[in-house]
């Protein structure tokens, strides 16, 4: 019985309904514990399935591999509750039988957090930006689904949707989808990219992988520049560009430290080699399925401060009940 997997998926369970029932509550209880289940449930099912897509894969292809390890995270740090889930999975040199593992997961993922965010959107509130928030990232995909269903462009003129903790999750698993498909290392899209080109891809893997600071820095100033005009219109705001720019750069900054920190891990190789099979056309579909799929969820900007008028309270909450 894997007693390590289902203890760490109840942790997990549990860290992220408290942390649905805080974020509900505005952070003033998280009592009643159950009201962040609407949070919890569906983040939970994404992550699992995203998992569930890697394991599948594996054992099909004879690949041997782990139940998933989800990671608890104690509520208030970070925005979930969680790290997210990992399996454990032997190294395979088969660019088939790579390609087909690294792209079900990502896949499998997008096919419950989409539906998720769709029901979630539907039953989220437009309302008025007021004061300083916080703004979720925006990519190809979100943006049009938000026109879709609230019939507008947002955020626009002073006004954004108001999440409703399942929208939220739905928002979670874009998110935690997009940084995995990054074509680096031993992300989901670094075992994808170099299944597809083979092993000549590892350097252009360490010279992305080299930029994402530099790329923070190009956010940083973007987002600067946009905080810096919006303070001038609104005024009275107790918040400085400065600030906003440095923290819509951090996680870019924290990503490049945490691969680093994996290439440590796995002995300084970016990526074990793979044979010089070619792909048969099936593979090469799915190679650009999952690369329209990684350009339409893409968000340069996964987090930052939104500005709203001068008013009391936040301007970026979950929806309250």
């Amino acid at each position: 019985m894997p007693t390590l997997n289902l203890a760490l998926f109840l942790a997990t369970l549990l860290t992220t309904t408290m942390q649905g029932a805080l974020e509900r509550h505005a952070y003033a209880s998280m009592f009643p514990l159950q009201d962040g289940l609407s949070f919890s449930l569906p983040l939970m099912a994404i992550l699992l399935c995203h998992e569930m897509g890697h394991y599948l894969a594996a054992r099909r292809h004879h690949v041997p591999a782990s139940l998933p390890y989800f990671v608890p995270l104690p509520p208030g740090i970070g925005l979930f509750g969680t790290m997210g889930a990992v399996i454990l999975q032997s190294r395979t040199s088969d660019r088939r039988k790579l390609i087909d593992i690294g792209a079900a997961g990502p896949l499998a993922g997008l096919a419950v957090a989409i539906p998720v965010l769709i029901y979630g959107l539907s039953i989220s509130p437009v309302q008025p930006l007021v004061g300083v928030g916080v703004q979720e990232g925006n990519s190809i995909l979100y943006a049009v689904l938000k026109r879709a269903i609230l019939g507008a462009w947002l955020p626009s003129g002073g006004r954004d949707v108001m999440l409703h903790p399942t929208a939220m999750a739905g928002w979670a698993g874009l998110l935690v989808t997009m940084l995995n498909l990054l074509p680096v290392g031993q992300l989901d899209g670094g075992h994808v990219a170099i299944a597809y080109f083979g092993n000549r891809y590892g350097r252009a893997s360490r010279i992305l992988q080299n930029l994402l600071p530099l790329f923070a820095f190009g956010v940083g100033v973007a987002v600067y520049v946009d905080a810096t005009a919006e303070l001038a219109r609104l005024g009275g705001l107790p918040v400085s560009a400065v600030n906003i720019a440095a923290a819509a750069g951090m996680p870019w900054l924290m990503w490049f430290v945490l691969l680093a920190l994996l290439r440590r891990l796995s002995g300084g190789i970016d990526h074990p080699p793979v044979d010089d099979r070619p792909l048969p056309a099936s593979r090469a579909g799915l190679f650009w399925l999952v690369f329209v799929t990684f350009a339409i969820i893409f968000m340069p900007v996964p987090l930052r401060a939104s500005l709203g008028a001068v008013g009391d309270g936040p301007s970026r909450v979950i929806q309250q009940p």
